[in-house]
């Protein structure tokens, strides 16, 4: 059953949760997922007005914007969801976890399918954008505060603005826990520096 098992995803991916009364009671990301489960199923009977209006409300009390078009996939987890938007034409796999001011949306240039298609095991951080309609693979990362704007492939890691591609498989990784690029490149300056400075002085 979708309701027990996303309480049990929530329990999985946010080690703050105590019980499973708490989720249901006092989790706006589980609230959202909620409403749009029967805003789905209403736009798909045909009443999208009714849908619209629910996904409306559900914005409204929960800071979360999830169009009943969308097609979200099983066990899925929005923490702190505030400021989340996930366009019509959006698709999220199974086990996708968003965090708060994540954007599944458009450019603007398309027509038809607008919105990014997200693989099963996703992880999008805080701030992410991801934008077009375009495949991300299973198991990607997407570092907080990324723009992605083109197809990732499965098992990756992407950082940066636009979203670059820093690892391919690996170690599973969290939004903490993404390999900064920057970082990556100055401790790699500050080594070379080293290793000239002592090259100096040998000579």
């Amino acid at each position: 059953m979708r309701f027990l098992e996303t309480i049990e995803a929530y329990r999985r991916n946010d080690p703050a949760a105590r019980s499973g009364i708490e989720i249901v009671l006092l989790y706006n990301g589980f609230h959202a997922t909620f409403w749009y489960w029967i805003s789905h199923w209403l736009w798909r009977h045909h009443c999208q007005f009714f849908a619209r209006m629910i996904s409306q409300l559900a914005k409204f009390f929960t800071g979360v914007e999830i169009h009943p078009a969308a097609t979200i996939g099983r066990r899925f987890v929005i923490d702190h969801g505030t400021g989340i938007v996930i366009g019509a034409t959006a698709e999220v796999g199974d086990d996708c976890l968003l965090y708060q001011g994540v954007t599944l949306g458009g450019t603007g240039k398309d027509l038809g399918k607008r919105h990014p298609t997200l693989g099963n095991n996703v992880m999008v951080g805080s701030g992410a954008k991801v934008l077009g309609p375009f495949k991300v693979g299973d198991n990607v990362r997407i570092a907080a505060n990324s723009v992605v704007l083109r197809e990732v492939p499965p098992n990756c890691t992407v950082v940066g603005v636009p979203g670059r591609i820093v690892r391919v498989g690996g170690e599973k990784l969290d939004h903490v826990h993404t390999p900064d690029p920057v970082m990556d490149r100055i401790n790699a300056l500050e080594e070379k520096i080293e290793r000239l400075k002592q090259e100096l002085e040998e000579r």
